[in-house]
């Protein structure tokens, strides 16, 4: 089950379809041992509609649950939603064995089609735009859809779903508490201005406490985190949570994601989300030269990620570093200004990637107009860093890079032998550290 994650895309679509009246069910491929597996599976829930959502990565297996679909029910009605579908919506139609597909989000729409086919008069356009939802009015994410698929499977939700997290226990839930994001990042935008617009919508504070309410009850949830793109760029957002959240008599740990700037800017805030039970902080840090930070119009700065990291142990946040590398025009010096600013960073957990040019940004486009493309199948818009993604980068040399910023300082590995052994740093000589960690020259 990877780790565990749901699809809120699915949760949300299966909340407001079953709201309308309809029996929902999912078949979550990630659990299955084949497609022929799938085929069974398939054969006996029996359903009148199937609906897929679909990233540009789920191109390949998305198209073969379609034909699948077609062979074993083929009176079956069959919808494709999601980001590929509303960022590369030509590439979409050449997909086979689809009867409809819905564009940006589907709350409004997706309902309004099940109720058409119910009545046996379904639309005639195959491509329907959905309307963005308001985001209070909508029920919250149906974790049922997936809780009750993984059961049959032997998983729930006290299965620890990030165990390389311990910050995080389980039960353990993911929320998402808006949609958008206002900054323009190239290797993001305009892409997730097409599927939610160019504002970010926010649900109610209340809302969002009622929804980690109903989960601490029904599931007994010990801790969280926000999956929205930037949740800390809403500052009276976040202010009117911690304090309702501390004043509700909540005090489980929680991660979001936030940008370097926006916490060298509001140090305030980072002692608010602390004393609420924050426990760390994604931040896409991105690179460690300032060139390609501008270049990929990231709108922070090197400094202001070395700070905003100080700004973390300052608080005892832990840091979830995001940063690539292997974009285009990057050079080895900067990559290796990469690998320093990483050093220097020293964070809790470590997530690189090899630039990924995904359809619907900028930086896709720049490279196809340079022709600098090495992905030759939608399997290789993972951003995992395995493979090589465009031309004019040296991947043995990246692949020592990302290996080496991932090599902590000996002072930093130290640190840490000595938080964990419950020392005091100041108290031990450079010469007693050295020794402490293997170190000492031989005579």
């Amino acid at each position: 089950m990877d780790a565990g994650w749901i699809s809120h895309g699915l949760a949300s679509l299966s909340a407001v379809a079953k709201e309308a009246g309809f029996a929902v069910d999912l078949i979550d491929l990630r659990a299955l041992s084949g497609w022929d597996h799938f085929r069974e599976v398939l054969a006996g829930r029996a359903p009148d509609v199937v609906g897929v959502t679909m990233m540009s990565v789920d191109y390949n297996p998305a198209r073969q649950t379609l034909a699948i679909v077609k062979q074993v029910r083929p009176q079956a009605v069959t919808v494709i939603g999601g980001p590929h579908v509303t960022i590369a919506l030509q590439d979409s139609l050449r997909i086979p064995h689809v009867d409809y597909l819905v564009l940006h989000e589907g709350e409004l729409a997706f309902p309004q089609l099940l109720r058409s086919i119910a009545a046996g008069s379904p639309p005639p356009e195959r491509v329907l735009r959905g309307d963005a939802p308001g985001l209070d009015a909508i029920p919250f994410s149906d974790r049922s859809l997936f809780l009750d698929e993984w059961k049959k499977w032997g998983y729930t939700l006290d299965s620890p779903e990030v165990p390389f997290v311990p910050e995080l226990g389980p039960p353990f839930a993911t929320i998402i508490a808006g949609r958008g994001c206002t900054y323009n990042c190239s290797f993001c935008k305009p892409g997730e201005d097409y599927l939610f617009g160019k504002r970010t919508r926010r649900r109610s504070v209340d809302s969002v406490l009622a929804e980690i309410r109903m989960l601490a009850e029904r599931y007994r949830l010990a801790s969280f985190m926000f999956h929205d793109d930037c949740l800390t760029e809403d500052r009276a957002w976040v202010s009117e949570f911690t304090e309702k959240y501390v004043a509700a008599g909540f005090s489980l740990p929680f991660f979001c994601q936030t940008r370097a700037d926006i916490l060298v800017k509001h140090e305030d805030m980072v002692a608010q989300m602390a004393r609420a039970g924050l426990r760390g902080y994604f931040i896409g840090f991105e690179s460690g030269s300032d060139r390609v930070l501008k270049f990929i119009r990231k709108g922070t700065t090197v400094a202001q990620n070395l700070e905003a990291a100080r700004i973390c142990r300052r608080y005892g946040i832990k840091i979830w570093a995001n940063y690539m590398m292997g974009l285009p025009t990057e050079t080895k010096e900067e990559v290796l200004e990469t690998v320093r600013m990483m050093k220097e960073i020293d964070p809790d957990y470590y997530s690189p990637a090899f630039f990924t040019p995904h359809p619907g940004t900028d930086l896709y486009d720049f490279v196809v107009e340079h022709d600098l493309s090495r992905i030759t199948d939608y399997d290789s818009y993972r951003r995992n860093p395995t493979e090589p993604k465009i031309r004019g980068q040296d991947y043995a040399f990246l692949k020592w890079a990302m290996m080496e910023s991932q090599r902590r300082k000996p002072l930093n590995r130290f640190r840490r032998w000595a938080s964990y052994q419950g020392q005091r740093v100041r108290r031990l000589t450079p010469a007693k550290v050295m020794r402490r960690l293997g170190l000492a020259r031989s005579a």
